[in-house]
């Protein structure tokens, strides 16, 4: 097809170069490209037609500016290190509900694993696991409905998203407590028990005194957390459950990438709450199946509660 010519210039020639339709300049440094070359465009030789100013720059900076299209009602813009993201309303809603829903169901299975205690120690562990498992979503839903609806109270939005960071040190522990009290472990790894408990409490006291300073160093301790405790499993002489508990664990390292993903990702946080509850459905399971109602105790295969 043949080129109009531009004005003040001459005809371009066949393999000398020329404007891309549309553009008012000469072609770019890589228009030899093959994708350039399927767009239609002739080859030829480079110019400054993609300038910082050009109208291809222009167009794909507008198209990959989220907060200008007409979905921008679902994210807003990425905050500086030291400071907490701002949802959208959507977003507020989504990140309320997707934990909301889960508060009832964490504290009937906390019910019914006391119901299946058949001591004190069962019952205690499942107590703490299971306070852990609710407070996780219950301060989670009333710091998300705090921020999305009364947002001005800034001192009080402040003081819960810090017990709302804290109850995920509390909740790390006491998802571990039942797996350390009731199943049999070597003598190095029962102190687990009492260590878990001591770096929940570092946390927390990390997070009164450092809360959103270092964003990165406390998503460490949440790893560092949620992980070290797994080396009681070379310990362990009973490996039922072990595969649930890399499948869960799975689910919260996807989920992190959400969890630090508010900004570039729509309700990133949402998702991250998904994934947490999807964690600890797959934990929960592991702890009924295999230390409340473990077959290798009751070769019936069904544990009577009490």
């Amino acid at each position: 097809m043949k080129l109009c010519e531009s004005p003040g210039r001459g005809a371009p020639s066949p393999g000398a170069g020329g404007d891309p339709p549309g553009s008012s300049g000469p072609l770019p440094q890589d228009w030899g490209s093959p994708l350039l070359v399927l767009m239609g465009w002739p080859l030829g030789p480079p110019g400054p037609w993609l300038d910082p100013h050009g109208p291809v720059k222009m167009f794909f900076s507008r198209g990959l500016d989220f907060q200008k299209s007409r979905y921008a009602r679902f994210m807003n813009h990425r905050a500086p290190s030291h400071q907490r993201y701002q949802p959208t309303e959507y977003e507020h809603a989504a990140n309320c509900a997707t934990h909301a829903f889960w508060i009832i169901p964490s504290i009937l299975g906390s019910i019914i694993l006391y119901f299946l205690s058949d001591d004190q120690w069962e019952a205690f562990s499942a107590w703490i696991y299971g306070l852990g498992l609710s407070s996780l979503f219950i301060v989670s839903t009333i710091f998300h409905t705090i921020s999305w609806k009364k947002g001005h109270l800034r001192t009080v939005e402040h003081c819960l998203h810090m017990f709302d960071r804290m109850t995920i040190y509390f909740f790390i522990a006491a998802s571990y407590t039942p797996w350390l009290n009731l199943r049999e472990l070597g003598p190095w790894a029962s102190h687990m028990r009492w260590i878990i408990w001591f770096m929940a409490s570092t946390g927390t006291i990390y997070v009164f005194f450092f809360h959103e300073r270092y964003k990165m160093v406390e998503l460490i301790c949440y790893v560092v957390m949620g992980f070290s405790p797994a080396v009681v499993v070379f310990s362990m002489t009973n490996y039922d459950g072990l595969v649930e508990l890399i499948i869960g664990g799975l689910f919260y390292c996807l989920g992190m990438v959400f969890f630090k993903s508010d900004g570039r990702i729509p309700f990133a946080h949402a998702i991250w709450h998904l994934f947490v509850a999807f964690g600890a459905g797959i934990h929960y399971y592991a702890i009924w199946r295999y230390l409340y109602l473990e077959p290798e105790r009751f070769p019936s295969g069904v544990k009577t509660s009490k």
